[in-house]
């Protein structure tokens, strides 16, 4: 077997979804199969339980992750070690939300390039709810993410930024609409959530401990779709600041004064504590370490 077959195991085995390997390696799901069939074959092991359902490692399948992900770290550490001893080589994959994109990474990637041009950087944005599944999931090494309630052991974080959310209104219209007391009718005034994340656990906590059960509209994912909703006043909807600063569509909406007061997102850098034996992983942290005290500086 080759380092490109190990990779593509390593991958799915923390994915444990064949669909979203072959996707995140290029791979049709007919050659992903076959190439795991021939990891297989050479081992004499079945390495994945399949049905219907869901994909789990086998017992031969948990022994054989801990060494290929042993066997990928030091293919890096001898490719680093055969190159030119003063310029770092390799790839880094990153993940984020379009809005960190532009407002948070060129900072840290405008040194980072200066720092290694050796290095390849692979971006993607998407939503920033599915920010750490990405980082488990192996399709990027390092995200950029709000800090979840609870940070899973096997990660680390470095904050970069706090914003906090703000409850939006289309720009025109008459919502949200109030009761007879200066209040909100959440009974009357339809509301757009986040499919997943974190906002949406803070505004149905604040929901549930005012014992409101609010109308809801729709559920969208990913802030961007929220704001096009407000903005074409089908209800309203909490979003970060720092998202509706960077918005084509922040003029279709307005903040409105009155608002759920929720715990401010704190964004930052995640990756795997794993993934720092990775020398340009580990570069790239001390760059981002390096750019954010100089930030917090000045």
């Amino acid at each position: 077997m080759d380092i490109r077959a190990i990779k593509i195991f390593n991958h799915l085995a923390h994915s444990l979804h064949f669909g979203r390997t072959s996707r995140a390696c290029n791979l049709s799901p007919s050659a992903l199969t076959r190439t795991i069939q021939r990891i297989e074959e050479e081992l004499g092991k079945p390495l994945f339980h399949r049905d219907n359902r869901k994909v789990s490692l086998t017992p031969a399948g948990v022994l054989f992750k801990r060494h290929a992900e042993e066997l990928e770290q030091r293919w890096q550490l001898l490719l680093q070690e055969l190159g030119d001893e003063t310029t770092l080589h390799g790839e880094i994959s990153l993940y984020c939300s379009v809005t960190a994109a532009i407002s948070i990474l060129p900072g840290i990637l405008g040194a980072f390039r200066q720092g290694h041009p050796g290095v390849q950087i692979k971006l993607q944005t998407g939503d920033a709810a599915e920010a750490l599944d990405r980082l488990n999931d192996l399709d990027a090494q390092v995200t950029i993410a709000a800090l979840p309630e609870q940070l899973p052991e096997s990660v680390i974080f470095i904050e970069l930024a706090q914003t906090p959310l703000l409850f939006i209104a289309p720009q025109e219209g008459e919502l949200p609409r109030m009761d007879g007391h200066g209040e909100i009718d959440w009974t009357r005034t339809p509301v757009i959530l986040a499919e997943q994340g974190l906002s949406r656990i803070r505004i149905d906590r604040w929901f549930s401990e005012k014992n409101i059960h609010p109308s809801i509209y729709a559920e969208v994912a990913g802030n961007e779709a929220l704001l096009a909703m407000v903005g074409l006043g089908c209800g309203v909807g909490v979003v970060p600041e720092l998202v509706l600063e960077k918005s084509q569509l922040r003029d279709r909406v307005r903040v409105s004064p009155i608002t759920p007061d929720l715990t401010p997102f704190i964004i930052g850098a995640c990756t795997l504590k794993r993934h720092l034996a990775n020398p340009v992983i580990q570069a790239f942290w001390s760059t981002v370490q390096q750019v954010n005290g100089n930030n917090e500086e000045g």
